[in-house]
């Protein structure tokens, strides 16, 4: 399964980049076949032209979300458990400055969220991913943008932002909001402990792909631990899923993993994510 670090290639590189001349970059990328790709965010992502083979060659930022160590054991996880469409793990390089992993690349175009057959295949490959054995890492630590996090956000982070713009017309408004829920219960029930499944920890609808009647998935820098009805919920809810009905994610609620036992701990966890997502847009309201 693995295969030689890039030893050489990733030092021209790691250099070009801490110089930061864009031609020196450029330069480097052409003598390697290194292809840039979007969607990395704080990441930088490369297609690599290797053995007549395109492979994905991924740079991470290192701080305290451990996004490659979250990936590699999650990539790791899936190949020992024969997951189809998903990266398969060729090297991992721990470069304290800049770690990198490569990784074969996931074939697709970008889901149509409009098309319910591919968002039913989204839904069985979501919850075959849950019933993945949890072990070491993926174990021990909540997903990135976990519920705890989402609550953290709420009671604490946003309530500080309002309140350094009482004068915004906005703001009594959103203070409402946030008291409702906070009246709610769905914090306390959000508290209670769930069945541990893992998590790909990003719920952005554009890491699916889809080709040729096949579903894959990509990035698992924020995986982690979770429960099926909060991940449920934060799929659904998540802003790229806008487009998405709730009387087609409706229909599929069963397959996301949520049934009778659930169905409270799903129902707050929509809320609390919407929330979530309002904190998100509200931040942005002047755009």
């Amino acid at each position: 399964m693995h295969a030689p670090v890039p030893t050489r290639l990733l030092s021209e590189l790691r250099t070009a980049l801490a110089i930061g001349v864009q031609a020196g970059i450029e330069a480097v990328c052409a003598a390697w076949a290194l292809r840039p790709l979007t969607g990395g965010r704080n990441n930088l992502v490369y297609g690599r032209a290797d053995s007549g083979h395109e492979t994905c060659m991924k740079l991470y930022k290192v701080d305290e979300r451990r996004r490659v160590d979250r990936e590699w054991a999650a990539l790791t996880l899936m190949a020992e458990n024969d997951i189809d469409q998903v990266p398969i793990p060729l090297w991992y390089d721990p470069d304290p400055r800049s770690p990198a992993i490569g990784m074969t690349m996931v074939p697709g175009k970008h889901l149509d969220s409009t098309d319910v057959s591919q968002l039913k295949a989204l839904a069985t490959a979501h919850t075959r991913l849950q019933q993945l054995p949890l072990r070491g890492l993926l174990a021990e630590t909540d997903r990135i943008d976990s519920a705890a996090h989402y609550i953290h956000r709420l009671t604490t982070i946003w309530p500080q932002q309002l309140a350094d713009h009482r004068d915004d017309p906005l703001t009594a408004d959103m203070f409402r909001l946030l008291s409702q829920w906070d009246a709610s219960g769905d914090r306390q029930l959000l508290t209670e402990p769930a069945e541990p499944v893992f998590s790909r920890g990003d719920a952005n609808l554009l890491n699916w792909l889809w080709a040729d009647g096949t579903i894959g998935c990509v990035d698992f820098e924020f995986a982690g631990r979770s429960d099926a009805a909060f991940d449920a919920a934060d799929l659904i809810e998540h802003i790229s899923a806008r487009s998405v009905s709730d009387e087609t994610w409706h229909t599929l609620i069963p397959e996301l993993g949520v049934d009778h036992s659930s169905i409270k701990r799903f129902s707050a966890a929509r809320r609390t994510t919407t929330l979530r997502w309002l904190a998100v847009l509200w931040k942005q309201r002047h755009q």
